[in-house]
């Protein structure tokens, strides 16, 4: 698998039908989808760090991140701004919070 993408496949296969995810695509920091939730739009990133050598069976350790769209007058004047109360947010952090391969979430 490659990691990141496998994530965020894993997500899609787990809520595409419920809302409009896009196939990974690759950054140069890891790979990325985009969500369409209730009408706005957020880029979920996924990437994992992995070095030659490292075992794949092992416990990784993820980084998944979440990105609301915002215009420029809702980010001048400080509306909409994504927080853990966020809808979307709350939903995906139940989504990997529920599945028993996943052993820990922490959010920043």
């Amino acid at each position: 698998p490659i990691f990141g993408e496998s994530l965020l496949k894993w997500l899609k296969s787990e809520i595409g039908a419920d809302f409009e995810i896009t196939e990974p695509d690759v950054e140069d920091w890891g790979w990325y989808s985009n969500i369409d939730w209730n009408g706005r739009q957020y880029m979920l990133g996924a990437s994992s760090y992995f070095e030659e050598g490292d075992d794949p069976e092992s416990e990784l350790e993820w980084i998944f991140q979440i990105d609301k769209s915002r215009t420029f007058i809702e980010k001048l004047l400080g509306k909409e701004k994504i927080s853990t109360s966020d809808d979307c947010v709350a939903f995906l952090k139940s989504k990997l919070e529920s599945d028993p391969q996943i052993n820990s979430v922490s959010f920043e």
